[in-house]
């Protein structure tokens, strides 16, 4: 049996997936699943880096404790975020959290040297605050001693992939996603580095997936006791998410729905006209340069902060409370202290809050990283003059209706732009399980929608492995293998 290791990893958890071929489908088993949190350091939101490596590792041995060794591992997790590495290999950065506010107002400081419009002619990436773009900008105001350090640049996978390794490589899926790469040249646009200051020196050449970048480092080998090769897979993990929609035809609209939702359709050129810059979409690299026309809505990450509020956890220590104290004071429907809500508690909540009919704007940047995030949705509720949620189903529905407008206006863009009249969206990813939200979500688009595959991003990392390693020849048959794997 030869087995494949996906290690995916988002902003609230990472999961580490085999996978192995079985009579044509494919079979997955989590081995290792491990919280992904932020830490308050040198006055920002930043990862744990040093955590993040010690989970990559662990969940490797748990793979040997398991008898399951797996022949090829690859790494996917969350886009735009990076740390630096000095001459010696060290961290010069942090590696600070996209919903940091050290970004605030960067997009104006950048465009006083590069206007957006030529930006996006360039690198085709839509405008938002956390693209690596603005948080370089940042850094370069605030730290410049640390870009003048720097020896290289690396996205989140590209360091963990060097910490198992000892070998560095800029993966292509991931580097787009820092408006930082020309679309149609598919490599670092060096005008773009000129004009806003960045060394060229530390953007290594950039490699695709499917590069396998060979064993792991005798340190590390020693500590898992057994070797496999490192292949990179689409390291962005929207990346690996589309490669694992198994669409019926050239008329499918995809939604990876997590965290954040994303909406978009494959095409095999990157589309940066006026049109799709003032529509505010992006054109990330995908495997086999394959391009990803998408737009990132807020997504579930309206209901994971409201769950958390409800619960009394705070996003990072300190921040919030007594936002959040303010906003629930206000909310009918509310446990009794110390019982806990589940999300499934928050759907059945909703359900009975069906006649609520507010809607806020889920692509409002309000919702990205507030105080409170009921404070923020009753607040805009009260600003449009809608009605404002008075009970916890009623903030529940208000956030459910809002994300299938969403979706469903998003869709009207991509047929304008694209000419196309799309007759499916099809939902991978957990949020794809919520079908409270998916029966909303077809009723706001009057598409079809499908559901699955859950562990979309993981299944996407595998194929990657699995067409390195010969088990199925092309995306095609791939694709196959996972819609007979869900049937």
């Amino acid at each position: 049996m030869t087995y494949r290791l996906a290690i995916d990893i988002g902003a609230s958890s990472g999961r580490h997936i085999l996978g192995h071929i079985e009579d044509g489908r494919i079979v997955l088993e989590e081995i290792y699943r491990f919280d992904n949190s932020q830490i308050r350091r040198g006055g920002h939101d930043c990862w744990d880096h040093e955590a993040l490596v010690r989970h990559v590792v662990a969940g490797i041995k748990a793979c040997a404790a398991a008898g399951k060794i797996p022949s090829t591992i690859g790494i996917d997790t969350w886009g735009v975020d990076f740390i630096l590495l000095d001459d010696a290999l060290n961290p010069c950065s942090d590696m600070v959290a996209y919903r940091d506010a050290r970004t605030d107002g960067m997009d104006a400081e950048v465009e006083k040297t590069l206007p957006f419009a030529e930006h996006y002619a360039r690198t085709g990436i839509q405008k938002a605050i956390f693209n690596t773009v603005y948080q370089l900008a940042a850094l370069k105001r605030e730290h410049p001693e640390q870009l003048e350090k720097a020896a290289h640049f690396l996205m989140v996978p590209d360091y963990l992939n060097f910490r198992l390794t000892g070998r560095i490589a800029n993966e292509y899926t991931d580097a787009t996603t820092t408006a930082l790469v020309n679309a149609r040249e598919k490599t670092w646009d060096a005008a773009v580095l000129e004009r806003l200051g960045l060394p060229r020196r530390i953007f290594g050449e950039l490699s695709m997936p499917g590069t396998a970048l060979g064993g792991l480092s005798p340190e590390v080998r020693d500590e898992v006791g057994f070797d496999a090769t490192v292949v990179l897979p689409a390291a962005h993990d929207t990346g690996s998410a589309y490669l694992a929609v198994p669409a019926r035809d050239d008329r499918a609209v995809y939604l990876s729905s997590g965290t954040w939702s994303i909406v978009g359709v494959e095409n095999t050129e990157p589309i940066a006209t006026p049109e799709s810059c003032a529509a505010n979409f992006s054109n990330e690299g995908g495997a086999w340069y394959r391009f990803r026309f998408l737009k990132n809505i807020m997504g579930l990450w309206m209901m994971q902060s409201v769950r958390r509020e409800l619960n009394g956890v705070e996003y990072v220590e300190g921040k919030g409370r007594a936002a959040t104290e303010k906003a629930l004071s206000g909310l009918g429907g509310l446990k009794a202290p110390g019982e806990k809500w589940s999300f499934p508690d928050l759907i059945e909540a909703a359900k009975g809050a069906v006649s609520f009919t507010s809607v806020v704007d889920a692509a409002d940047r309000r919702f990205f990283a507030p105080e409170s995030m009921a404070g923020a949705i009753c607040a805009a509720c009260a600003e449009s003059g809608q009605v404002v949620p008075s009970t916890v189903g009623e903030l529940v529905q208000c956030i459910y209706l809002s994300l299938a407008a969403s979706y469903a206006k998003e869709v009207r863009l991509l047929a304008g732009i694209t000419g196309k009249d799309y007759t499916s969206l099809n939902i991978v990813g957990g949020g794809c399980q919520d079908a409270y939200l998916n029966a909303l979500t077809a009723k706001a688009t009057g598409l079809e929608v499908f559901a699955g595959p859950v562990e979309g991003t993981s299944i996407g990392n595998l194929i990657v492995q699995f067409i390195h390693g010969g088990e199925f020849a092309d995306l095609a048959a791939a694709r196959a293998a996972v819609a007979k794997s869900l049937s």
